[in-house]
């Protein structure tokens, strides 16, 4: 990507070119489930460390010919294990030069970078797996689902390992026997953030260590001065960069009730947050870092026979009240503060995170009830069935057209989430202290549009507005 070309324009000219692709991959010669052992997918990385790394190791029986990482330190470890791989700070100069040996690419990037090296890779045929949340912005979200259903020969995996698991094959086959009955509320919860969140950005500056290219880290996010504070964890807790605690877990926590109950777009979400408080024992919000908890609230509109849902998320430690019928030493999903509860007529499913270990309450009724297995499971791990998709031409089990809308309603909910602390200057005013602060206002969304129909100064976030070229 040239780099006069900012982050607006080449959203929209990178799904378009995407859509003008019809190659066919060389591993797709079999039909789905077909391994030629001698044909190695060839594999590049942009995000070498960190999380990174485990994304390399999911799939390093193939070739691995590239890496890319703007932190030389911590990219030490891919690149001793991987010799043979050429190594680039920048993702566009490795797909300058190593384009036409790549055949697909993992991203494990921070999430404000997730869609601009994905489409850059899309629309060169390439295909990807991206680590989650699938994207920074709503908007973002979209132009990668809109990308992937263009050229569907593109096989597509987001990184929440669940959708892979056994967790959420038993958790439907347990609801389709009928023994949840209609779910009408799901409660989800986790213990993140487990980094420092909530307290504004940090004050002044640090040098920019040797081995770290501050410029292309930031990417299309807007200039500030570098501090260590940001890389390489805590980016997660600040809006320009990350997705707070729901964008971290959401996706893997949610993803089971969202698919198997069909949830779609919601219709509305609304959010209360845990405050920082100023010594004068005053509320201290910082607009520009995700709260130290939260609580939203999102509902979802009858799909056919399906009742409405609402579904209630927490975070920051904030547990759901236990269902009936809890013993005392049960565990309230993983028992480490991650997991989900979903509610129906007839019966209540506790599930811990990624969707593993599934059972009905009382527990002591999974002692008494066999299950079928009806479904097929997937035999191999996330990442490798991404590559398998890759051999065989077949979608896999998270690919973007499931994921993009899962994604899209866990960014929906962080629109709650700011919109709790948030502050716009009146369009009509010329005073810059007169202030709209949406406060606890229970946000309207059009999933179609991507549209906040009841406050429209909230609609700023859905999309990524802090660009520039770079």
């Amino acid at each position: 990507m040239p780099k006069s070309t900012n982050r607006r324009k080449f959203l929209k000219t990178a799904a378009t070119a995407a859509a003008g692709f019809t190659i066919v991959p060389r591993h797709v010669l079999g039909g789905r489930g077909y391994t030629a052992p001698s044909d190695k997918v060839n594999v590049a990385a942009i995000g070498a460390g960190g999380k990174g790394r485990g994304g390399i190791r999911a799939v390093e029986s193939q070739n691995i010919v590239a890496l890319c990482d703007v932190d030389d330190k911590l990219a030490a470890d891919a690149r001793k294990a991987y010799p043979k791989a050429s190594y680039h700070r920048d993702y566009r100069r490795m797909l300058d030069e190593r384009a036409s040996d790549i055949d697909a690419v993992v991203i494990s990037t921070p999430d404000h970078t997730h869609a601009i090296t994905g489409l850059a890779c899309m629309a060169l045929g390439k295909h990807v797996y991206i680590e989650k949340p699938l994207a920074h912005s709503i908007e973002e979200v979209r132009a990668l689902s809109e990308a992937a259903r263009a050229n569907p020969r593109l096989i597509t995996q987001m990184g929440n390992q669940g959708a892979s698991g056994e967790g959420i094959r038993k958790t439907q086959e347990i609801y389709e026997a009928g023994l949840l009955g209609d779910v009408h509320t799901v409660y989800a919860f986790t213990n993140r953030p487990v980094w420092p969140q909530g307290g504004g950005a940090p004050k002044g500056k640090t040098p920019v260590p040797d081995h770290f290219d501050w410029n292309l880290w930031l990417g299309p996010a807007a200039m500030r001065d570098h501090h260590e504070a940001y890389h390489p964890f805590a980016w997660r807790g600040f809006w320009d960069f990350g997705t707070g605690a729901l964008g971290d877990m959401g996706c893997h926590i949610l993803d089971t009730p969202f698919y198997i109950l069909e949830l779609g777009y919601p219709v509305s979400a609304e959010a209360s947050v845990g405050q920082v408080f100023s010594r004068n024992w005053t509320p201290d919000y910082h607009p520009e870092s995700c709260p130290p908890s939260s609580k939203i609230h999102i509902n979802f509109p009858a799909r056919g026979k399906k009742p409405p849902v609402e579904l209630i998320w927490s975070d920051g430690g904030i547990l759901p009240r236990r269902p009936e019928g809890m013993k005392v030493d049960d565990k309230l999903g993983d028992g480490n503060g991650n997991g989900f509860i979903m509610e129906g007529t007839r019966g209540t499913l506790v599930a811990d995170v990624y969707g593993a270990n599934p059972r009905l309450i009382p527990t002591n009724l999974m002692d008494n009830i066999v299950v079928p297995e009806t479904l097929p499971r997937v035999t191999t791990s996330h990442g490798m069935d991404w590559i398998n998709g890759i051999r065989g031409n077949y979608q896999p089990s998270s690919h973007f057209g499931k994921a993009g809308p899962l994604t899209e309603t866990v960014l929906m909910g962080n629109l709650a989430v700011r919109g709790y602390t948030a502050r716009f200057p009146k369009p009509t005013s010329d005073k810059p202290d007169n202030y709209i602060v949406p406060g606890r206002t229970r946000l309207e969304w059009d999933g179609e549009k991507m549209e906040v129909t009841n406050v429209p100064e909230m609609n700023y976030y859905v999309k990524n507005q802090k660009s520039r070229a770079f």
